[in-house]
């Protein structure tokens, strides 16, 4: 199967009203708009201005969005996913050593639902789990680290006796993330309608949340996430231009 002709496989979803609004917002700096822009902006997805106006107030309920004199504007919680995609696209790296960060769990006793937690911010800081309470990564990345989980953490320094290209290898499914962004890179070169264009931009970045952001020396011949990053870069400038222009921005 050619998994570039699989829309599903690569992660493609309907915009809804909320969907459209939401990537908008997330790709504009500030992440603020009157509501008279927003209905322009929308228009070319179908979405109406009844509509737009009721998904607007549902995601205020909803502390999605906060809303000031008719300007809606991306909620705390939406503003550290913003600050989280920002970083999924342009990423701060380090010189790589050969070092590995390890970070071994100490915290017992915890429930289910804050181990299924701190294994959700454990990935996403770009680690991966060698065996359980076990987690590691080259440490070529310069991010913040939450404080709040050193007392359930310990935070180590180390260096894998096997190949380092091998353990990579075995941490994270490289082939099938590489797979995964050739196919969106074919979707995002045919997506032509604006509908279409946003579908693709916001698979793009949930793909690459998901990349480990490894050593050039680990990674497989011919990575393709620098092709798909500067690919979400120009199209989504590009499509965030074209929605202001339309509501006067």
């Amino acid at each position: 199967m050619n998994v570039s002709q699989e829309p599903a496989a690569a992660g493609l979803r309907p915009l809804s009203a909320r969907s459209v609004v939401l990537s908008l917002l997330l790709g504009t700096h500030p992440p603020e708009l009157p509501v008279r822009d927003l209905v322009r902006a929308v228009e070319p997805f179908g979405v109406g201005g009844s509509t737009l106006r009721a998904a607007l107030s549902r995601m205020v309920a909803a502390g999605d969005l906060r809303r000031s004199e008719g300007v809606y504007g991306l909620s705390e919680r939406l503003l550290e996913r913003q600050r989280r995609q920002d970083v999924a696209v342009h990423p701060a790296t380090l010189a790589w050593n050969g070092d590995w960060e390890m970070v071994v769990v100490t915290a017992t006793g915890r429930e289910p639902a804050e181990r299924a937690e701190l294994r959700t911010r454990l990935t996403a800081l770009r680690l991966a789990e060698l065996r359980e309470g076990v987690w590691l990564r080259p440490a070529n990345l310069r991010r913040p680290w939450p404080t709040d989980l050193d007392p359930v953490v310990q935070r180590l320094t180390a260096r894998p006796r096997e190949s380092a290209a091998e353990l990579a290898a075995r941490l994270w499914p490289l082939d099938a993330w590489a797979a995964t962004a050739r196919a969106l890179l074919g979707h995002v070169d045919r997506a032509g309608r604006p509908a279409d264009r946003f579908t693709v931009l916001a698979a793009v970045v949930r793909h690459l949340l998901a990349d480990p952001v490894l050593p050039a020396a680990l990674l497989p011949d011919d990575w393709p996430g620098p092709a798909l990053r500067a690919a979400y870069t120009g199209h989504r400038r590009e499509l965030t231009e074209e929605m202001l222009g339309r509501a006067g921005r």
